[in-house]
Parts: C-alpha cells; sequence; structure tokens
C-alpha cells in the first residue's frame, strides 16, 4: 500500500512541520552501531511492546466510547471513537490504526470540541503494524475524538451475505481483534499493556441483533439500535461485535448461547454443562469476575476453534459435535476469564503467560468434571502435537520460537501463536505442580490472579512472582530459565499417558499388521440350559462398536496408522467406522491421512469440507498437504479460490502463502 501523510489545518503550519518532521523520524533506521536510539525506539521500549506505535508510557486511554452505524451494503462502518485519556502534559498521542479513512480528529467534550492537527505516519514495510496515528494536543487533554470509516482493508471484520448464512434472510458481520487486528477496525492505542473500559452505541438494520464483547441484549430491538458497556478495563484485542439474526438460549441466571437460529436448541444442548464448568473453576481460581458469561456460535468462517472475549466467548460451529466431545475448547475459553482477560500478557512476546495457564486450568476444569482419566487424555494428545510442532519449528527459519518467552520485534505477532504457548507453557505449570504439589500450586495460581487482576505482566515480572511465593518459601529450585529461555522441551517435563489411547494404539497395531479390527467375529460363549445346572457353548458374532469411543480415541487411531496401508483398506475402514462424515475433528485425521496416501477417492468430500468449514486449525495443514504433490496442489489451488471468500483473512491469507 501506498505511504501516506496527511495534515490538517493548513495555518498551523509550524506546528504541522514538526509533526511532518517527526513523522518521518518515526520511520527512520537506526544502525548497529548507532548509539542514539531513535524516537520510535524509545516509544516501544517506554511501553515494552514492538507491536504499537502508541506512547502509553506518556498517555493513555482510560475510557473509550464508540458510536458507530454499520452498513451492510458496503460493507463499512463510520464511526467516532471518543477517548478520555488519562491526566498527562504530554503535547502528542499516538493511536494505531490500519486502513481506516480518518476524516477529522477533535479535542474537547462531546459539543465542545476544536479541531486537531494530526499526521498520518508510513505504512510499515511490512503492512503488519499498520501506521501511527500522531495527534497534537495541548497539555491536560482529557478528550480526543476519532471520525472515522472502515475500509475494504479491514482484516478484523468478516462480512457473510445473506445467502451464507444458516437463516438466509440476513447478512452476519463478526470481529476477530486477535492479536493487532483491531486497529483495523478502530483507531486505539492497541497494545495489551494498556486497560481501558469501553461503551458503545451501534446503529444496525432493523430485525437483527448486535453484540459486543459487554452487557448484552436477550432479544431484538425494533429499531436496531443497541448500547453496549463493559464496565471492567480490558485490552484493545478484546473488544469484539457481531451482528446478524441471532437467538438467546439462557443455561442459567448467569450463562447461556447465541447461535443463529437453525444451531441454538442444538448448542444449548451440547453446552449444557457449562454452569458446572464456571462454579469448578470458582473452586479453585476464586470468583469470575466479569458477570455474566456466554457463548456465541460463530459462522462456520470463524479461523479459531474459540476467542475469549469477555462476557461473550466466540465459538467455532465445529465444536458442537453432538456428543460434548469437543467441550474442552469451551472449557479453555471459560479459563481465560482468569489466564489473559483478567491478568493480559504485557506484549505478544509474553503470550505463554495467556495461553500456558489456560491450558493448565482448562485441563483442571475437565478433571473436575469428566474425570482425571478424561483430562489425561487431552494432554497426552496435546504433548504429541506439541512434540511434532517442535520438530518442524527446530528446523525452520526460526528455531529459537520454541522458547516460552519470544523475541517478536519486526514479526506477525501471530506468529507466536503455536503449540509451544499453549502446551509447552502449560506443561512448565504441571511439572511445577507435580514438583511442589497440587495444594501449594493452587494457593499460588489463586495468589499470583489476585495480586495481578485487571494488570497486565512480563515473563520477568511472573518469574519474580514464582521466586518470591512459590519457590524460595518452599526451599524448592527448579529449572525456569531453562523452561523460558531455551529452546525445546525440558528433560525434566511429566510425562502424563492415558490408559484409553494406549487401547486405541493396540488398535492401530493391529490393522497395520494386516488385521481388520472392524470386522465382525465369530465367538463362543457359555450360557445356562434352561431349567437346569449345566451350561452349553452359544455361538455369537461380535463387531467393534465405533461408538464406544470418544473423539480423542479415534484421534490417536488414526494418527497410529502406517502409511503403509493400502487405499483399498482405507475405504473399506470408512465404510464402517464412516470418519469422513463424523465430527469435524475425525474428518480432519482421516482426510490428512489419506492426503499423504494420495487417496483421490475422497476428493468429493474433502472439497465440501473445505468449503464448509473455515477453522484455520483444520484447513491450513490439509492445503498444506495437498500442496506436497504437483497435481493435488493444482487441484487444492482451485478448491481455494472457490472457498475464499468463506474464509477469514486470518485463514486466507494463511493459505494464500501455501500457494506463493
Amino acid at each position: 500500500m501506498q505511504s501516506t501523510v496527511t495534515v490538517k489545518n493548513l495555518e498551523s503550519f509550524r506546528l504541522s512541520s514538526y509533526l511532518l518532521i517527526f513523522s518521518l523520524f518515526l520511520f527512520s533506521c537506526k544502525s548497529e552501531t548507532d548509539k542514539n536510539p531513535t524516537l520510535t525506539e524509545s516509544i516501544k521500549v517506554s511501553v515494552k511492546d514492538p507491536h504499537s506505535y502508541s506512547n502509553t508510557s506518556e498517555i493513555r486511554t482510560k475510557h473509550l466510547s464508540l458510536e458507530l452505524e454499520v452498513n451492510f451494503d458496503n460493507k463499512t462502518i463510520y464511526g467516532v471513537a471518543r477517548h478520555h485519556m488519562s491526566e498527562s502534559t504530554a503535547k502528542t498521542a499516538i493511536f494505531d490504526i490500519h486502513g481506516e479513512s480518518i476524516q477529522k480528529v477533535t479535542v474537547g467534550k462531546k459539543g465542545e470540541e476544536k479541531e486537531a492537527d494530526f499526521v498520518i505516519g508510513k505504512m510499515d514495510k511490512d503492512s503488519i503494524l499498520g501506521q501511527p496515528l500522531v495527534v497534537s494536543i495541548p497539555a491536560h487533554t482529557e478528550n480526543i475524538n476519532i471520525y472515522y470509516q472502515t475500509s475494504e482493508r479491514c482484516d478484523a471484520l468478516e462480512w457473510i451475505d445473506a445467502e451464507h448464512t444458516s437463516s438466509g434472510k440476513f447478512p452476519y458481520l463478526y470481529s476477530q481483534g486477535q492479536a493487532i487486528l483491531t486497529r483495523t477496525w478502530i483507531p486505539l492505542q492497541d497494545s495489551p499493556s494498556n486497560r481501558f473500559t469501553y461503551d458503545a452505541t451501534l446503529h444496525v438494520p432493523k430485525g437483527m441483533m448486535a453484540l459486543m464483547s459487554a452487557e448484552n441484549p436477550k432479544k431484538k430491538t425494533p429499531d436496531g439500535t443497541y448500547h453496549f458497556e463493559m464496565k471492567l478495563p480490558i485490552p484493545s484485542y478484546l473488544i469484539a461485535l457481531t451482528i446478524g439474526d441471532i437467538g438467546y438460549r439462557a443455561l442459567n441466571k448467569r450463562c447461556g448461547v447465541y447461535a443463529e437460529a437453525p444451531m441454538l436448541d442444538r448448542a444449548a444442548k451440547e453446552f449444557q454443562d457449562l454452569p458446572r464448568m464456571i462454579d469448578a473453576a470458582e473452586s479453585v481460581y476464586g470468583p469470575y469476575a466479569w458477570g455474566q458469561y456466554d457463548v456465541i456460535v460463530q459462522h462456520q468462517s470463524f479461523p479459531f476453534g474459540g476467542m475469549e472475549n469477555p462476557m461473550l466467548t466466540f465459538i467455532n460451529p465445529s465444536i458442537v459435535a453432538g456428543d460434548r466431545s469437543l467441550v474442552s475448547v469451551i472449557a479453555h475459553e471459560l479459563a481465560h476469564s482468569w489466564s489473559g482477560n483478567l491478568v493480559t500478557n504485557e506484549s505478544w512476546n509474553d503470550f505463554w503467560l495467556n495461553e500456558g495457564f489456560t491450558v493448565y486450568i482448562e485441563h483442571r476444569i475437565m478433571e473436575e468434571l469428566y474425570g482425571k482419566e478424561t483430562a489425561n487424555t487431552l494432554c497426552e494428545i496435546e504433548h504429541f502435537e506439541l512434540t511434532e510442532e517442535l520438530k518442524d519449528i527446530a528446523t525452520s527459519q526460526h528455531p529459537e520460537d520454541s522458547r516460552l518467552y519470544l523475541s517478536l520485534k519486526g514479526r506477525n505477532p501471530d506468529d507466536g501463536m503455536t503449540s509451544v504457548a499453549y502446551v509447552k507453557g502449560a506443561y512448565f505449570l504441571k511439572t511445577l505442580e507435580a514438583t511442589v504439589g497440587r495444594k501449594k500450586m493452587d494457593a499460588f495460581v489463586k495468589a499470583y490472579f489476585e495480586q495481578y487482576k485487571f494488570k497486565t505482566i512480563r515473563t520477568e515480572v511472573f518469574h519474580t512472582f514464582l521466586n518470591k511465593n512459590l519457590l524460595y518459601p518452599n526451599n524448592i529450585e527448579f529449572n525456569t530459565d531453562e523452561w523460558f529461555y531455551l529452546e525445546g522441551l525440558p528433560m525434566n517435563s511429566i510425562t502424563i499417558k492415558s490408559k484409553r489411547l494406549e487401547l486405541m494404539r493396540s488398535y492401530a497395531e493391529r490393522t497395520n499388521r494386516g488385521e481388520d479390527i472392524f470386522a465382525p467375529i465369530k465367538k463362543i460363549r457359555w450360557v445356562k440350559v434352561k431349567g437346569k445346572k449345566k451350561k452349553r457353548k452359544q455361538p455369537y458374532t461380535e463387531q467393534l462398536d465405533t461408538k464406544a469411543y470418544i473423539t480423542q480415541e479415534w484421534q490417536t487411531y488414526l494418527r497410529s496408522l502406517s502409511l503403509s496401508i493400502d487405499t483399498a483398506r482405507l475405504d473399506q475402514m470408512d465404510r464402517y467406522a464412516q470418519f469422513s462424515d463424523a465430527n469435524n475433528e475425525l474428518k480432519f485425521e482421516w482426510f490428512l491421512l489419506n492426503i499423504r496416501k494420495e487417496n483421490r477417492s475422497i476428493r468429493p468430500k474433502l472439497r465440501t469440507f473445505l468449503i464448509e468449514t473455515g477453522r484455520r486449525k483444520y484447513i491450513l495443514p490439509l492445503y498444506r498437504a495437498l500442496a506436497v504433490h504437483p497435481a493435488d496442489k493444482e487441484w487444492a489451488r482451485s478448491v481455494f479460490k472457490e472457498a475464499q471468500g468463506g474464509y477469514h483473512s486470518v485463514s486466507r491469507n494463511s493459505i494464500s502463502a501455501v500457494f506463493k
């Protein structure tokens, strides 16, 4: 994108000239031998965030008021972002933007506004960070108002035409802000280091419901006007929006489910254990701080399994499997109510502090509700996924990405959203628990959330807190530095095994040897002869009951199969077990196995799956596997061309890179 520099109020030539020089200086490069840091570097150091231009160390948003008009005809949001700022003598306030058209900037309360000078800096070279919006302000400015509209390049917003929704009557819109996409639809200081409260007024077409990560309505308004308020301070990436033909089903007084009508009853049934999950989390980690906890089942294009927006968790429809086998995702997003939402990573280099704690808590919730063996099953599967990803990272351009604490300066923060942050982070905490004992670990984690609630934290601060409050008082030595700052998985990491999965691996071994575990087997049992004490042999036929095993068990079975199995056997297995018609988790594993076997008989169902599924966890590995073989790559390219309109930009951009 061509860089732009825009200056308003040309009569203030002297000030505008200063701002222009400032903007050019802002993007100057610094050689390794230059001892004087540039202004850009000074700002970044001050806020400890290499992914934001905002000068929050000097002046920061305390409260944000949004006034938004949502236009589905031209897929644009017209808005005013009113920032109530902290007390400061700063002469400039810097905000993050990425593609918005800035109409004007004013200072002062609504109705008492005066137009301000501003400069829009150059787009960063990789178009990752967007641009700084530098506003000239008098000292002690309390209110800055930014008038804007979103552009076609708005990666946070996904607009869905009516014909591609469940109801087919109304279009649909949702946002996805993590990590740094909120700046594409709201001009703000887009750094997790800054927390603020917000309110919003939205105008949407009549007949549609609007929801945000705030206090939400339970029914549609007659005129399409909605008011929202988030009274607790949150980081910018947690501002979220959904608009559509949506209904609500309460599960109890403080939690429920939103979804389009065709999905609502199914989702409410699938997530009926949600109240118990909340109770389980509170019993260990302290009170749920956010009041209401609701879940919305998003459009199929939603790129992730879930997103922990406070008061309104976003969930991919693939989680509604029909047997509650994938509800650990709900437990995960609920856990974020403490880890991530209550206590937030200071920068995306510290992402593991959000996700490692969350996976750890997720497993504790699942253990409480469904037993230790279920939790162990999740642990073992995730550990397998971690070890596989560590192999890939070790041979990548960034082998250092296998550390918990990352250095992502100059890179997209999404690069750090790997299983390292999630699973290695959780295993650090699990290993710590095994060392100190669960009772002491629970007390420590609860104290951690209490100490840093509604605050941000970086790895070194957590390290100090850990030493002071857990390790030193208990005279425990632990290789914390190795876990945080070295590559790979430390040798002292605990190992968690599941008996259920051992059985499925034995089934896979039998299959690899040529046995058909799904074939009917003739057996004989002894039964009493009627009216006598004698017994006789009774022949019967037994066949494996595929429904007796949960999703995670079949995942393990499929992952343990050898690629030496011929495609005819695979087709035979599918006719009985119906892996290609199972829930999305098993479909994915089945399709991936068949792609690697070059079994092209799956193409019709695989094509449907790729078109109808937008979750990146599934579709990106499938496209990558297809790209290995030239004939499959061209077919995959044609499918992507057809399907990409139904993918979120996060998924679309990742897959586009596969075909470059």
